[in-house]
């Protein structure tokens, strides 16, 4: 019999699989709707402040069911919590298909956000368990770019299929995708990695500590949590960043259209840029911010740098598209806005898991739910603007750019390392 191997299988990186595959479904679920949008406004007969309200219910689910989901995934575990969202999310994609009035697709969108809402929690809290420490920021960085890319390349597809089949037919087609992942996750992923027979023993050591924290608990320090002030800045800093993030999926399509002038095919393909450049600024985020760490010797400094950088690059180049004429520059600012905005993604959610600890799930649940709040209330909001400044566009981007400068006061004073309970 061979020796075994002292180097660690690779078992393990199955899980990043999954999480961006998922990833990218939850954006082609989530972004579709803002390709369908001119289609579906013109057979329903919606305004912009109707359409603004259906964007929003989304986000609003979104938001609400963040904590809830997160916490589920701390108690009953990923894999059991997963299985459902995951079935439930699409099943109301599919139902945005068959909306007949402003009522039931808005009642759609918001069921549909509340599956969604458990989606990031619950991988992250997946990654807390199956990764080690070292490698969980590359993970959280490389399912963040799979995610943006695959929001990204979502209105070109959707344009294909849309004129294939209508737009009717592709939310059901849309909806397929989630159902076949759920399965197959369900057959392979175990909440704790070591009943993974495929693990080697050198693996297994390697994930002995993490896999600690994968017994299901509900005991949540929730007095601790609230009164965090910590918490509250990650929570704030990630509004900031939302806020201005939700254009790209919700009124971008349209602006181009309106604003901009540009062709159907146009639109699809120079669509594709802000979430294509938003994956870059993700694998950017978690490079630079290793190497500030190495150069600076601390964690967290390396994060507020990064963040700082993050945020005033968003708010710079949101400005400078305002002032571009050429509609093909202007969206390359917008693209490199959000570049700038995905920086700050992955140390966002690697705080997440350092203040956390066995309760990663609540935490990432408590953030995002904190961040999809100012991403439910931007296209709502940007709808209004439209509708008082009689289209002017300009007026969307000066506050979305007033918002993310309010992200760096956060990061002045957010300690992203410290854990909610020593030794977590």
């Amino acid at each position: 019999m061979p020796p075994p191997s002292t180097h660690p299988s690779r078992v393990r990186y199955w899980v990043i699989v999954f999480a961006i595959s998922l990833a990218v479904i939850t954006y082609i679920d989530r972004v579709c709707i803002s390709s369908a949008a001119p289609a579906m406004q013109n057979d329903l007969g919606l305004s912009d402040v109707q359409m603004g309200w259906v964007f929003g219910a989304f986000a609003w689910a979104y938001a609400l069911f963040e904590i809830p989901g997160g916490f589920l995934g701390d108690w009953m575990g990923p894999r059991k919590v997963l299985l459902r969202i995951v079935t439930w999310w699409s099943f109301f994609t599919a139902a945005t298909g068959w909306a007949r009035s402003v009522t039931t697709l808005t009642v759609t969108r918001f069921l549909f956000g509340m599956g969604e809402a458990g989606c990031f929690p619950n991988l992250t809290k997946a990654f807390t368990t199956w990764l080690p420490e070292k490698e969980r920021v590359r993970a959280q960085g490389t399912m963040w770019l799979s995610a943006r890319w695959g929001g990204a390349f979502t209105p070109p597809l959707v344009t294909l299929v849309m004129k294939l089949v209508g737009w009717r037919h592709a939310f059901e087609i849309f909806g397929c995708l989630g159902i076949l992942w759920a399965v197959v996750f369900w057959w392979w992923y175990r909440d704790d990695p070591l009943q993974n027979p495929r693990l080697n023993a050198a693996e297994r050591d390697l994930l002995r500590a993490s896999a600690g924290r994968a017994s299901g608990h509900g005991d949540v320090p929730w007095l601790r949590l609230i009164l965090s002030p910590h918490v509250w800045l990650l929570c704030w800093q990630y509004f900031c960043l939302s806020y201005g993030w939700y254009f790209y999926i919700t009124w971008l399509p349209t602006y181009l259209r309106r604003g901009r002038h540009m062709e159907i095919a146009a639109t699809a393909w120079f669509g594709v840029l802000p979430l294509f450049f938003g994956g870059l600024g993700d694998l950017a985020g978690v490079a630079i911010g290793a190497r500030l760490a190495r150069i600076t010797g601390s964690v967290a400094r390396a994060r507020r740098l990064v963040a700082y950088l993050g945020f005033a690059g968003a708010s710079g180049f949101l400005l400078l598209s305002t002032r571009l004429q050429n509609p093909a520059m202007a969206v390359v600012a917008i693209a490199l806005a959000s570049f700038s905005n995905d920086l700050t993604m992955p140390g966002s959610w690697a705080s997440t898991m350092d203040i956390g600890g066995t309760h990663a799930g609540t935490v990432s649940g408590a953030m995002n739910m904190w961040g999809n709040a100012g991403g439910a209330m931007a296209p709502i909001v940007n709808g209004y603007l439209l509708t008082w400044s009689h289209g002017n566009w300009n007026v969307t981007f000066y506050v979305s750019a007033a918002v993310y400068l309010m992200g760096i006061v956060c990061w002045i004073f957010l300690d992203p390392v410290t854990a909610l309970e020593g030794g977590s």
